[in-house]
Formats: structure tokens, C-alpha cells, sequence
């Protein structure tokens, strides 16, 4: 059974992209970013959509342009992450067929994205928002509106968030930094599926 996280790998290098996006797969892990900002994202986010397209939705964070969404698609990404709610990118990243996941942190820019067609929401940075500040917005948002807290969320908050109204979470440090091998990736993931499973 998979599990609502999108893995955040910042920093990934495309050598590392199919040992790590497997380690998170077999954990149950099938959501994957790889933010632009990280060495040659590109064709870490075209390899792994080649080889585990099949298995996990791989696409991009820290997508800031249209024109990157066009990269992004052209790489095979399915999934565009972003820190901010720019209306041109989530309309071009749903124009081009795939989930979009702006960042938003007010009740005016959470509107703003589902108008422009936000496939959903991801509360940034939530450590910052708080579970109150999400309590507050589900009150007012669509019931069927996807909220994912990201920013300084780990396994001992999984609770809290759930109960406040997230249906998932953006790990990034949590399940991977530079230089961390598959083994040591896996082993977190598992851990933090196996505090979601425990929720449930």
C-alpha cells in the first residue's frame, strides 16, 4: 500500500536518482520530486520517469516558470511542485496533463490556486503555518481540496497534521540528504510509513 508523502530529494544527483527512487518505491513511496535547484535535476527526473515512470509519479519542485513546466513535461515528469502559487504555472502545468502542487500559506492564495486549476495544495512551510492555521482554512476550502503539509514536518507530527485536516505530507530531510545511501533512505521511509500505517 502506498502512502500520502511526496518525497523531496534537494540535492540528488542524477547517479543517485534510480538506487534512491527504488529505495522509496519498495518502502511505499511512489511520489517523487526533484527540485530544480538540485544538480542537473532534469535528467535525474528524465531517468527515473524512464525506468520507475511505471511504478511512481516523478516530477519536479521548486518550479518557479511556465517555461520550466515545459521542461519538466518534456523530461517525462508527471508532477510539478512549487513553493509559490503563480496562476500561469499551475494553468500551463494542467494544460500539459499534469498534477500541480503550488505552495500556499493564506485562505486568499489557497483560492487563487484552485481557480487557476491546483491539483492540490501544499502548505508552505507548515512548521511556520502551524496545525491551527490549517484547522482555520479546512474550515473554508472544498472539502474535496488535497492540502499536504511540508516544511519542518517529520513522523512525530504525522498526528497532529492528520488531525488538523492534512491528507498527506512533502518530506524532504526526513527520508534524504546529499550523499545518503539507498539503504539509509530506505530505512527511513520505512520508518515513516511504518508512523502513518500506525495512524491509521
Amino acid at each position: 500500500m502506498t502512502q500520502p508523502i511526496i518525497a523531496i530529494l534537494r540535492g540528488l544527483t542524477p547517479a543517485e536518482a534510480l538506487p534512491i527512487g527504488r529505495a522509496l518505491i519498495e518502502a511505499g513511496i511512489d511520489r517523487i520530486e526533484v527540485p530544480l535547484n538540485s544538480p542537473e535535476p532534469l535528467e535525474s527526473i528524465r531517468l527515473m520517469a524512464d525506468i520507475l515512470g511505471g511504478r511512481a509519479s516523478i516530477g519536479a519542485g521548486t518550479v518557479l516558470t511556465v517555461e520550466q513546466v515545459a521542461r519538466v513535461a518534456e523530461a517525462g515528469g508527471r508532477m510539478i511542485v512549487s513553493p509559490n502559487a503563480d496562476p500561469a504555472v499551475i494553468r500551463e502545468t494542467r494544460a500539459r496533463g499534469l498534477e500541480s502542487w503550488p505552495g500556499v500559506f493564506t485562505a486568499t492564495e489557497c483560492f487563487a490556486a484552485i481557480a487557476a486549476g491546483a491539483s492540490g495544495l501544499k502548505l508552505f512551510p507548515a512548521d511556520q503555518a502551524g496545525t491551527g492555521t490549517l484547522r482555520a482554512l479546512r474550515a473554508v476550502l472544498p472539502r474535496e481540496t488535497a492540502v499536504y503539509a511540508v516544511g519542518g514536518v517529520g513522523p512525530a507530527d504525522f498526528g497532529a497534521w492528520l488531525a488538523a485536516g492534512a491528507q498527506g505530507f512533502g518530506l524532504g530531510s526526513a527520508l534524504y540528504r546529499p550523499g545518503d545511501s539507498p539503504a539509509t533512505v530506505a530505512a527511513r521511509a520505512r520508518e515513516v510509513t511504518a508512523a502513518l500505517r500506525n495512524l491509521a
